[in-house]
């Protein structure tokens, strides 16, 4: 256990931003995962609106430093390739 103030701070800290992470993570494969499920029961209106709500989430994480914005651009992709191939 840290001793020094800083230290004990900084413990804190991180254990803040670990949970706001995680929380933005969890979110993040949510949506995704109900974009998944809307693609293979092949509902294209669902799947249209539930892209955009991805896209966003993935920006947004990506602006807040959770994810890496080349890991961001290729979900992106992929997802987008999901989609034209169920149209």
């Amino acid at each position: 256990m840290a001793n020094i103030k800083s230290a004990k701070k900084r413990i804190k800290v991180t254990q803040t931003k670990t949970l706001n992470n995680r929380m933005v993570k969890s979110a993040l494969k949510t949506t995704i995962k109900k974009f998944e499920v809307a693609v293979e029961a092949k509902n294209n209106e669902e799947a249209t609106t539930l892209y955009t709500s991805v896209v966003k989430s993935l920006d947004m994480a990506t602006t807040k430093g959770v994810v890496h914005k080349n890991m961001a651009a290729r979900k992106k992709s992929r997802l987008a390739a999901k989609l034209h191939a169920m149209a």
